[in-house]
């Protein structure tokens, strides 16, 4: 299966304007529901719910994490580097898109925001570990929300959204059109060409 490197060519059209609370993250990393602060640690189990709070915290990108995409019937693998995961992360706050939040991909959000996002420098010091996270892999890049409705944070809790999906636009899909498969017929064609 073809595997074709996403990128940020373009700071003005590039780079993600949206994240989404989903069932099945593309990246297959669930995210955890923060409970509130006692004894200045935090108790953070999987999908702990605090009302008051209301703060999730996961992955947003992964780099070099082969993603599986189907597109006009073609299978490949998507994959960014860590410039491209940092770059990415950069433009979502300089954009101010902290706000822009949606559900399944289909309708915005309101009420809920992204307060933090750091990309993972040094796993040893990185501030995942404060939450008991793994720090892993270096360069991928984490993501706070907070002020969910209780709608939508009853869905973190009952398990309807396990994590964070982006919606953004790269470049690098013009490497998926350039190896097309070729038909039967088109192969034929080629054939019949060279034997000319």
């Amino acid at each position: 299966m073809q595997t074709i490197e996403l990128f940020i060519k373009d700071e003005e059209e590039d780079g993600v304007f949206a994240i989404s609370l989903v069932d099945e993250p593309a990246i297959e990393s669930d995210f955890l529901a923060l409970s509130k602060q006692t004894n200045n640690k935090f108790n953070i189990k999987l999908k702990e719910v605090d009302k008051k709070r209301k703060v999730v915290v996961g992955y947003a990108l992964i780099p070099d994490l082969e993603i599986p995409r189907v597109k006009n019937g073609k299978e490949f693998n998507i994959v960014m580097s860590k410039e491209t995961v940092a770059k990415a992360a950069k433009l979502y706050m300089t954009q101010l898109n902290l706000a822009n939040v949606t559900s399944q991909h289909e309708k915005p959000v309101q009420g809920c925001c992204v307060i933090e996002s750091w990309v993972i420098e040094d796993a040893k010091n990185d501030k995942a570990n404060i939450y008991n996270l793994d720090p892993k892999p270096q360069g991928g890049e984490w993501v706070v929300m907070m002020a969910l409705t209780d709608e939508e944070y009853d869905k973190v809790e009952n398990g309807e959204y396990n994590g964070f999906s982006i919606e953004a636009m790269f470049s690098g899909f013009d490497q998926l059109e350039q190896s097309k498969e070729l038909t039967d017929e088109e192969l034929l064609n080629k054939i019949k060409q060279i034997l000319k």
